[in-house]
């Protein structure tokens, strides 16, 4: 199966009709897992991905600071920079 894209507002975008969230990145997933996670969507043709400053979720969890799932994606994307196109 390969995701559908459609065209993001009025860019000349193309963005996945599905979108990864990530908020279980860095408490819930480990890194290793939510690179996999991220190569299964990208192999797809996923290239929406969401995160915010206050994932991961939960934030009681001890282990929790925020920006970790930023961190994750950026060690995922550094590892193969063409995956920034």
């Amino acid at each position: 199966m390969v995701l559908a894209r459609r065209k993001l507002g009025w860019s000349a975008e193309q963005v996945s009709t599905v979108c990864l969230g990530t908020m279980t990145f860095g408490v819930q997933c480990s890194e290793e897992l939510s690179h996999k996670m991220l190569d299964y969507f990208v192999s797809r043709g996923g290239n929406f991905i969401d995160t915010a400053e206050m994932y991961p979720a939960p934030d009681v969890d001890p282990r929790w600071r925020p920006g970790r799932s930023e961190e994750i994606i950026g060690n995922w994307l550094a590892k193969d920079p063409t995956r920034r196109s």
